[in-house]
């Protein structure tokens, strides 16, 4: 079994959560071993060394478990995105359609310098939407490189990657 597959049979699939249909792919198995959460963040590491990343950003919630970790093995700083209303400082927010309703993300006003090379971190690509209104955010109020949009998981079926426009996309493992 090679690494991916190994990460991958750590993941515990919960039937039914969040609701009836819904197979949750549960990543605290994952976080909970130490071999795996070091070789999920030793792989990252080796993808993005070199390559001048100086910001991981990590979106709510369990985004900014990986953005950290990452961040603090490249020697770069972490940004997180938030759900509105959480962050202490000045921000910018990016409003986007959820299937019933709407909902919004938003960032410190003084996240990033000009020039800056990042990388955008989450757990999981479902749907795409906060991802895409994550990078409409950064895009449209900060003058830097987004290098690379990375998942630890991506759920095939659900074809969030279509939201994510001229942009390389890496994800760990595909389900």
């Amino acid at each position: 079994m090679n690494d991916i597959e190994t990460l991958k049979s750590v993941i515990r699939d919960i039937p039914d959560f969040p609701k009836e249909g819904i197979i949750f792919k549960d990543i605290t198995p994952l976080l909970a071993n130490a071999d795996a959460l070091k070789k999920t963040i030793d792989t990252l590491k080796e993808r993005y060394a070199g390559k001048g990343i100086t910001k991981v950003v990590g979106i709510e919630a369990r985004g900014f478990i990986f953005a950290s970790a990452l961040a603090y093995a490249l020697g770069a700083g972490t940004v997180l995105v938030r759900k509105p209303g959480k962050l202490p400082y000045k921000t910018f927010k990016q409003s986007y359609t959820l299937e019933y309703g709407t909902d919004a993300v938003e960032i410190h006003q003084d996240a990033f310098e000009p020039g800056q090379k990042i990388v955008i971190l989450d757990d999981v690509l479902a749907t795409g939407g906060t991802i895409a209104a994550t990078i409409n955010l950064i895009q449209n109020n900060f003058d830097v490189e987004i290098v690379e949009v990375a998942f630890l998981i991506e759920l095939d079926f659900l074809k969030g990657r279509e939201k994510i426009k001229d942009l390389p996309v890496h994800s760990l493992m595909h389900f």
